[in-house]
């Protein structure tokens, strides 16, 4: 199964960006926009990872998670992958503490390797983000991340990580991939105490 580990904005977030992308998704029509409910910010990328994995993997996770603190994170900024001019990825970036989040993304990828499910992208430099559309060609939209430089949101806490399952769109289920929750554990909540 294809899995990925990744924090979840809470309702009112993803709501208030979709207010944002909808002008752009009428201005760029031929954009692959992304859903609301698809929205996330991937923390480790999986890939493939067998059901026999599951456990450990489970067991690895829940231990990433109780070593780090709540996320206090805010939708702000945009851009593109991998750079306007050449377009495949439009996201909208975080405000958060880079430091605190990019740690808790070496400790679930840490944790993934050592259950037997190494991200294949690990090496990757973490870029906290959530993607609002892919192109199947690369483009140039200067102008629509320019329109994404103000993007500004609501404050919010992430308190949880989870195991998400990428399925395959099927037919008559639209262009981008549906995915499930598996999992889910919390972060230690001193964020919340303080």
């Amino acid at each position: 199964m294809r899995l990925f580990v990744a924090i979840v904005p809470p309702p009112p977030v993803t709501a208030e960006l979709d207010a944002c992308a909808a002008p752009l998704r009428l201005a760029w029509p031929d954009l692959r926009w992304t859903s609301q409910e698809a929205w996330h910010v991937t923390l480790a990328f999986l890939g493939q990872v067998r059901e026999d994995v599951l456990p450990e993997l489970s067991t690895r996770l829940e231990r990433a998670a109780r070593r780090h603190r709540a996320q206090r994170l805010a939708v702000r900024g945009g851009g593109a992958f991998p750079g306007p001019s050449r377009a495949r990825v439009v996201w909208a970036g975080l405000d958060a503490d880079r430091a605190a989040l990019a740690a808790l993304a070496a400790s679930v990828a840490a944790g993934a390797r050592r259950a037997g499910a190494p991200p294949p992208d690990e090496d990757r430099r973490f870029r906290a983000h959530i993607t609002l559309a892919r192109l199947r060609e690369p483009a140039d939209l200067r102008s629509l991340t320019e329109g994404l430089a103000d993007l500004a949101g609501t404050p919010w806490t992430a308190t949880e990580i989870q195991l998400i399952r990428s399925h395959p769109p099927g037919p008559g289920a639209g262009r981008t991939p549906v995915y499930t929750s598996l999992a889910a554990w919390p972060l230690d909540q001193a964020l919340n105490r303080q």
